[in-house]
């Protein structure tokens, strides 16, 4: 039996997130309190007492799934032999595998959400959740998009992709996604087109921070999600961490590829749950799959 943590993203926080753990473990508790240090503010009375709304910020958002995703997985006593995190996820993956500290990966995490947010406000854009309809023919169909930018974002599952771009650009895509036989074109609330080239000035700003922070050898393979590849190497992490921002989220073809490598037992760790669970069960049923909050 091989194990893996996998990691949600961003959507997946909820109000009082964390405060049980906060009540009942004594090593949450201090993480927690030493995240409030690191950050300049209590985000604990955001994530333990504040509204949907609060947590929507894209700056509390970030960190706040970090910070429950991380926690939970230090007192949950699995060791896993591998890891993965969907977008955001990545960040609590790396820690969990132990490239990255935990006060370096908050810190990064941080700046992550400051860097998107500026660059929505830059540029805006805007993503959609595409169903029912093959990869190919999602990738080919935005790629034929020229005159505004628009791609294949997030390989969440077969049948479920989310595409990113422009907002008039993911408008064009989703009326020619339609006429080619998607079951749904439902355009998100987001606050832009993450994963998508419009997120270039993040990607610049993230760089920097990437590079002068201290990542470790993973004590066992982090599965990324530009190329859906395991890696140990911090360099080979730092800059796939780097290109992520700007690329797809290759999420179905990092569980394929684990699954080939031998993983058959996934727990989804943090975050509202089961989102990712479901998505395993979608991609292979007959691996076992987890939400362990």
């Amino acid at each position: 039996m091989k194990k893996a943590y996998v990691f949600p993203g961003q959507a997946s926080q909820f109000e009082g997130m964390g405060k049980d753990l906060y009540e009942n473990f004594t090593s949450a508790r201090e993480l927690f309190d030493q995240a409030n240090d690191l950050l300049g503010y209590r985000i604990t009375d955001v994530m333990f007492h504040g509204s949907a709304e609060d947590l929507k910020q894209t700056k509390i958002t970030q960190p706040a799934v970090f910070l429950h995703s991380v926690i939970k997985a230090r007192v949950s006593g699995i060791l896993p032999d591998a890891t993965a995190g969907h977008s955001l996820g990545e960040f609590s993956a790396l820690v969990a595998a132990g490239s990255l500290s935990f006060e370096d990966g908050l810190l990064l995490v941080q700046q992550r959400a400051l860097a998107m947010q500026k660059a929505c406000e830059m540029e805006p854009g805007t993503m959609a959740a595409i169903l029912g309809l093959d990869d190919e023919i999602v990738k080919n169909i935005c790629n034929d998009i020229t005159i505004e930018t628009v791609i294949a974002a997030n390989f969440n599952c077969p049948g479920q992709i989310v595409i990113s771009g422009s907002v008039k650009g993911v408008e064009i895509a989703c009326e020619r996604l339609k006429e080619a036989g998607a079951k749904r074109a439902l355009v998100l609330q987001v606050g832009g087109a993450f994963h998508s080239p419009l997120m270039e000035p993040a990607r610049t700003e993230l760089a920097k921070a990437i590079a002068q922070t201290h990542f470790s050898a993973a004590i066992c393979p982090v599965y990324q999600n530009v190329n859906a590849r395991p890696a140990t190497e911090p360099e080979v992490i730092r800059r796939n961490l780097i290109d992520q921002l700007t690329a797809p989220v290759l999420w179905t073809q990092s569980i394929q590829q684990m699954i080939a490598d031998g993983f058959d037992h996934f727990y989804e760790v943090g975050g509202s749950g089961g989102v990712l669970t479901g998505m395993i069960k979608k991609i292979n049923r007959e691996v076992f799959a987890e939400n362990l909050n």
